[in-house]
């Protein structure tokens, strides 16, 4: 069986030293390096392409979700598992919408680490049923409020371009940030219009300022 690459992301060499100790007890894994920054985590990840990483979520410089979210975008198979000492609701929510395919207390114990890592390798996301139940209840929340939103008749990629044209940027910006054709992103745009009732990219910029579109997304 092939060995599981990690690399360990924290900016607290005693935590890394733990988890380095922790993890080396099994011979299916393998740690390739570590990191003290978000930004020393993209840079060895992009060098290893490590199957996981192990990430911290609040580091100096770029955090933890933000080198996730860098990281997801550029190496779609690598799995990045947060951990942080705080299991508040937002810092969940910013780490699943960053790409994160798990999310773990530095409190739990070594077997729930160890599990964790062998799911999201697995193609499977590895949350505890207490934190699903808040990731669904949180989704319905945010369903609901679509529905009954400015935004109702997008759906959720026409929601992502608006947000992107509200921000100024082109067609070739907005489809190479979403990994899409221009032509694609044209049709989106005409389809936003025609669902919007506005005549040009101003309007529907305006529209999406006035009505918080951010708060869709």
């Amino acid at each position: 069986m092939a060995r599981v690459r990690l690399i360990l992301a924290d900016d607290h060499e005693v935590v890394r030293i733990g988890l380095r100790a922790l993890l080396s007890r099994r011979p299916d894994f393998e740690i390739v390096d570590e990191a003290s920054t978000g930004q020393e985590a993209v840079r060895k990840a992009l060098m290893h392409r490590p199957d996981v990483i192990i990430m911290d979520v609040r580091m100096g410089g770029m955090n933890g979700i933000e080198a996730c979210r860098e990281i997801v975008r550029l190496l779609p198979n690598t799995k990045v598992i947060m951990l942080t000492s705080y299991g508040d609701d937002e810092t969940l929510f910013e780490a699943i919408a960053a790409g994160a395919s798990g999310f773990v207390l530095k409190q739990i114990g070594s077997d729930d680490l160890i599990r964790a890592i062998e799911n999201v390798v697995q193609g499977q996301s590895s949350l505890d049923p207490a934190t699903t139940s808040r990731v669904l209840a949180r989704m319905r929340e945010m369903a609901r409020k679509r529905e009954e939103s400015a935004f109702s008749a997008l759906t959720e990629q026409e929601l992502r371009v608006l947000m992107h044209l509200a921000e100024g940027r082109t067609n070739r910006e907005i489809a190479d940030l979403l990994m899409l054709g221009e032509g694609t992103v044209r049709n989106y745009v005409s389809n936003i219009f025609a669902k919007l009732h506005v005549n040009n990219r101003a309007e529907a910029a305006a529209y999406a300022v006035a009505h918080n579109i951010r708060d869709y997304l």
